[in-house]
């Protein structure tokens, strides 16, 4: 168990969802903190809020391409390999979870809908944060350092 994988059961421990979780590893990587965003975040926890919705862990991974890749600002462009960098995050996403049966929390849970169970909640929250992690870092974006603060 590393560092990384210690600080998500802390943060589930304090109540924070999947996505939540994603977002604030992102933000502590990058020294920074956004409360706005954690609460935006929670929006995507447990499928969509009725378990029936894609996985908040996808929906959180997507969130997190979007916040170092995605545009923000008039001035800003989105990077070049946004959308490759969505594709294959679900790609990799719909192949983590092809023996749940689908990327719902239902279909993942096994229709045990209410708690996340944290075997597989929590093993695809740690693969989802190496995962972009590396899709950031093979398109040329430091996962410590976000685009500039205006």
């Amino acid at each position: 168990m590393n560092d990384s994988d210690l600080r998500m059961m802390e943060l589930a421990g304090k109540g924070y969802c999947c996505s939540q979780i994603l977002v604030l590893l992102a933000l502590e990587e990058m020294d920074r903190e956004n409360p706005d965003l954690v609460r935006a975040a929670s929006g995507l926890c447990s499928g969509l809020g009725d378990c029936s919705g894609t996985c908040g862990v996808l929906t959180g991974a997507t969130l997190l391409v979007g916040l170092f890749a995605g545009k923000g600002l008039d001035m800003e462009e989105s990077h070049e390999a946004f959308p490759l960098m969505l594709e294959s995050l679900q790609d990799w996403f719909s192949g983590a979870v092809s023996e749940y049966g689908g990327p719902s929390c239902r279909e993942i849970l096994g229709g045990e809908c209410g708690q996340p169970d944290p075997v597989r909640c929590g093993g695809l929250v740690a693969e989802a944060y190496d995962q972009v992690r590396t899709l950031l870092s093979d398109n040329g974006l430091d996962p410590s350092e976000g685009r500039d603060l205006i």
